[in-house]
């Protein structure tokens, strides 16, 4: 069973939220009667069950609403001294246009349970072992009322990107897309990283199931030019059926850093059109929903989701 750990206010105008909320969302207005809980999913394996804290976000009403699942990336330094990730500017593209919005911390992140699994060369075997930290998480949101488990979207930035593909291989019901924004995994102990990463991808691709949007720039601190072109044509290489269908964007220089194009609030407006486009060749609707004004919902702790 999963617990529900703390929730937040829906409307950031509350005002019996306000104090509390501020200084998380104060720069981000998410839509009006719109609710962020914050649950421990529980991961059940064979020795042990882990904790994983996921993020959630739902729009106003009781749905099923489709979803969208966002896979982070790793920060400097200990992932269990990562932040919980809630990507405020860019889920509320998605919560403005009627998804839920799920945000899962792999194990050793933040207030996950487990051990963070890195520092092997086996690029292909971590980004396996992180999809599986999602789809548990998915397990749990596709049994929830309010989620639509014939639509679902897995976006991913960074490692998270990686784990994004690799769950593509893997397949999972539901899943009709994927967006992979600056997707990999560094190494420099490693040697021949690049060349690692990029057997990695061609091996995703053999078994990739889903059409796929890849959203890298030209200055990625991480993935020097042509890198992530040579990853994409090694996926497509290997590529079949609906995997076929794999669009790379190339949005040029970005704000010193294109790694951040996805974190970064000012790169919202680079990669938005794409994304836009391709949930509609998806067959998914991405037209804003006008906001639903009415009091303040503020969800109690424990309370059902």
């Amino acid at each position: 069973m999963s617990r529900v750990v703390f929730t937040v206010c829906g409307v950031v105008a509350a005002l019996a939220c306000a104090a509390w909320c501020a200084p998380v969302v104060a720069q981000v207005a998410l839509p009006a009667q719109s609710v962020e809980q914050v649950v421990m999913v529980p991961k059940v394996g064979a020795e042990a069950t882990v904790d994983l804290e996921t993020t959630i976000f739902r729009p106003a009403g009781e749905g099923p609403f489709p979803l969208v699942v966002i896979n982070h990336g790793k920060s400097p330094g200990k992932p269990a001294f990562q932040g919980r990730a809630r990507f405020a500017a860019q889920t509320v593209e998605f919560l403005r246009r009627g998804y839920v919005v799920a945000l899962p911390m792999r194990q050793g992140f933040s207030k996950s349970g487990g051990q963070y699994v890195g520092g092997s060369c086996d690029v292909r075997g971590n980004g396996m072992m992180q999809a599986e930290d999602v789809i548990a998480a998915m397990d749990y949101l596709v049994q929830q009322p309010y989620v639509d488990p014939t639509r679902i979207v897995v976006i991913g930035q960074s490692h998270g990107g990686l784990s994004t593909m690799a769950l593509s291989a893997i397949g999972y019901p539901g899943v009709v897309g994927v967006v992979n924004f600056a997707g990999g995994l560094r190494n420099d102990n490693c040697v021949g990283w690049e060349n690692n990463l990029i057997d990695a991808f061609g091996d995703y691709g053999r078994g990739a199931r889903y059409p796929s949007l890849w959203i890298y720039g030209d200055n990625d601190s991480f993935w020097p030019w042509p890198l992530p072109e040579r990853m994409f044509n090694s996926y497509k290489a290997h590529a079949s059926g609906a995997a076929t269908d794999a669009r790379f964007v190339d949005v040029g220089e970005f704000d010193g850093d294109s790694h951040r194009l996805f974190s970064n609030r000012a790169g919202v407006a680079l990669w938005l059109p794409a994304v836009d486009a391709f949930f509609r060749q998806l067959g998914l609707p991405f037209d804003e929903i006008p906001d639903r004004t009415g009091p303040a919902r503020l969800k109690a702790a424990g309370q059902p989701s």
